[in-house]
């Protein structure tokens, strides 16, 4: 690492004067060329300030540390990590990440990895949205769970996804284009925090326009995955009496919905009108139709995350830690259109 007394020596002069130049106080101290030259200098080579030795005299070093829980490796949810990181920048923090990848034996470690840093607040990335079980942090210490929710909520702040307003979006979006028997494909309950609300959402759209649910068009599956949801969506599709279109749990299932429709010689939207949830890369825009699809506000969350934290930091948040719903919006793209006509 470049040091002050690495540019002193470069340009010839203290590192006392370096450190005036720098901090901008050499005002009647250091002559305006000489100044000049040491910008250039620390420019060229790269100089970066200690934020530790900063801490020192400031109590802050202007770095949040982030712990992922499979976040930052999987592509699914790394919009989330963006966020964090570009808002964390553009406020002039630096956003440290570890990844515990999955591994509960990590998190105590990462954690206290991070804490010896001196870093300036904490914040806990879910892969989807549920309780998250906090390491041991002080608690002088902001802690913010990004798509989560701490076991005590008076302990952390939190933010997750709308679901259950995000669901009758969806199915509210299939009745104004003339559908009334929507399936709604899920997982089984107590699968996902989200299992429960989104189902909710799906019966409130039903509701408020005063269509019967009917039963048997929900489908429950093991997992949100293409391979699970084929054969009973499949089967969904080949009844006499089939929807005229689908809510999906996720744009995977999606996805299987799309391949079974192909295989059963159904065309979307003309004879299946199919909405997801996710707006997953390499899924909801590269199906032909393209998929309409609740996309999940994962970079407006670690957005979020990050301004939470710094608020907390500088004292600009006086409210208790509260868990904060963001709107999922609708994506409008090729899988849906009126009821086919019989």
């Amino acid at each position: 690492m470049i040091t002050l007394k690495d540019l002193a020596a470069a340009v010839g002069v203290s590192p006392s004067a370096v450190s005036l130049v720098l901090n901008d106080r050499h005002a009647g101290r250091v002559n305006a060329t000489t100044a000049a030259r040491i910008r250039v200098m620390a420019e060229d080579m790269g100089y970066i300030p200690n934020q530790l030795a900063r801490g020192l005299k400031t109590k802050r070093t202007h770095t949040i540390g982030v712990l992922s829980d499979r976040v930052a490796s999987v592509p699914f949810a790394g919009r989330m990590l963006e966020g964090v990181q570009s808002e964390a920048w553009d406020s002039g923090y630096l956003a440290m990440i570890i990844d515990t990848t999955d591994r509960a034996e990590m998190l105590d470690q990462s954690s206290r990895a991070l804490l010896q840093r001196d870093i300036d607040a904490v914040i806990v990335a879910a892969q989807f949205h549920r309780e998250v079980a906090l390491p041991v942090i002080p608690p002088t210490l902001p802690v913010v769970v990004l798509d989560g929710f701490a076991a005590s909520a008076a302990v952390a702040d939190g933010v997750v996804p709308d679901e259950r307003g995000a669901a009758f979006d969806a199915t509210a979006h299939l009745i104004r284009h003339g559908h009334a028997r929507i399936a709604f494909c899920t997982v089984q309950s107590g699968t996902f925090v989200a299992t429960e609300l989104r189902r909710a959402g799906y019966q409130d759209a039903l509701d408020a326009d005063g269509i019967l649910g009917d039963p048997s068009l929900i489908v429950e599956l093991p997992e949100p995955a293409t391979a699970a949801a084929y054969a009973p969506v499949r089967r969904l599709l080949e009844r006499s009496d089939r929807p005229t279109a689908v809510f999906c749990f996720s744009d995977q299932i999606a996805f299987a919905v799309f391949q079974a429709a192909t295989d059963l010689g159904l065309r979307i939207p003309d004879d299946l009108s199919v909405v997801g949830f996710d707006d997953q890369l390499f899924i909801a825009d590269a199906l032909r139709p393209g998929l309409t699809t609740m996309r999940l506000p994962h970079h407006d969350m670690g957005a979020w995350a990050a301004r939470r934290a710094i608020d907390r930091i500088h004292g600009n948040v006086s409210a208790p830690p509260g868990v904060t719903t963001l709107t999922c919006p609708l994506i409008e793209r090729g899988s849906v259109g009126p009821p086919p006509r019989t």
